[in-house]
């Protein structure tokens, strides 16, 4: 894997209060979900979970399946399996069925059950550690998981602070945790991470979140770029492009200027929501 030599510094308090109580409680779990977003699957994976959940039975959960380019998303799912993973893919937000992902915690955690049985211990319920970088869908899977509201959902990184325990249904306990990260974060995956709303929207100057975003669309998604802006070719001054946009758009002020915070905005937000679907941002081959 390539080395990006620049590196971005974020790591609020509360995460690294986290990874040590999860070290401190690693022992009461039986399994661990960890969810990334579909559509950087390398960029949002948690690269040091191994280190803190030891050697508990695991499930990748690759959510909002739906926003994601699948033949590209589907290469980090054969990648991760290659690598032991069992993995799931899935959107939280819909009407996708858990059963997939109960039947498979059931299915790893049987020859569990069959020790504690013959052991002369009754079941209990299955316990679970949700781990995730922020805003990936780790309390959107504790409301389905519960079948109503139990946590804050946010769309923005942040909401949950500490370890949380909640019982879910009869089969199953959680403890969740606050979104994850890593005190540095490569560049490239930091601008994935801010795409997405993964890292707070203040981290990285919005103007170039935008720009990223624009030029990563050029690069893999023409036609959509072309779809949703009506761009073929970016301008060699992006400003020019965006000028472009905020005219389309109508992101005007006054007088008829174009209000350059307001297409930055806009184009954030199509991502951040989901109007601009079937990316992958994630590339394998930029990662081999």
């Amino acid at each position: 894997m390539n080395e990006n030599k620049t590196n971005i510094n974020w790591y609020p308090g509360h995460m690294a209060k986290a990874k040590r109580l999860i070290n401190e409680n690693i022992g009461l779990i039986d399994i661990v979900y960890e969810i990334v977003d579909a559509r950087m699957p390398i960029s949002s994976k948690i690269t040091d979970i191994d280190d803190y959940t030891k050697n508990k039975p695991k499930i990748l959960i690759m959510n909002k399946v739906d926003l994601c380019d699948l033949t590209e998303t589907k290469k980090w799912q054969k990648y991760y399996e290659n690598k032991g993973y069992r993995v799931l893919l899935t959107s939280l937000d819909g009407n996708a069925s858990l059963k997939p992902l109960l039947d498979l915690t059931d299915e790893i955690l049987k020859p569990f059950d069959e020790k504690r049985k013959a052991q002369g211990l009754i079941k209990r319920k299955n316990r679970v550690l949700i781990v995730g970088v922020p805003n990936v869908g780790k309390s959107t899977l504790i409301n389905r998981l519960a079948g109503k509201k139990v946590v804050q959902i946010g769309n923005k990184p942040g909401v949950t602070k500490g370890l949380n325990w909640i019982r879910v249904n009869e089969k199953i306990e959680l403890l969740d945790t606050p979104g994850i990260l890593w005190p540095k974060l490569e560049e490239k995956n930091a601008f994935n991470l801010a795409t997405f709303t993964a890292i707070k929207e203040e981290i990285l100057p919005k103007f170039e979140v935008a720009t990223y975003i624009l030029t990563t669309l050029e690069k893999y998604y023409k036609n959509i770029l072309n779809e949703r802006y009506n761009i073929e070719k970016l301008d060699e001054d992006i400003v020019e492009t965006m000028e472009k946009i905020g005219k389309k758009r109508g992101c005007l002020i006054k007088g008829g200027d174009i209000d350059y915070d307001k297409v930055i905005e806009l184009i954030i937000s199509d991502v951040k929501n989901g109007y601009i679907k079937g990316i992958t941002f994630d590339r394998m081959k930029e990662y081999e």
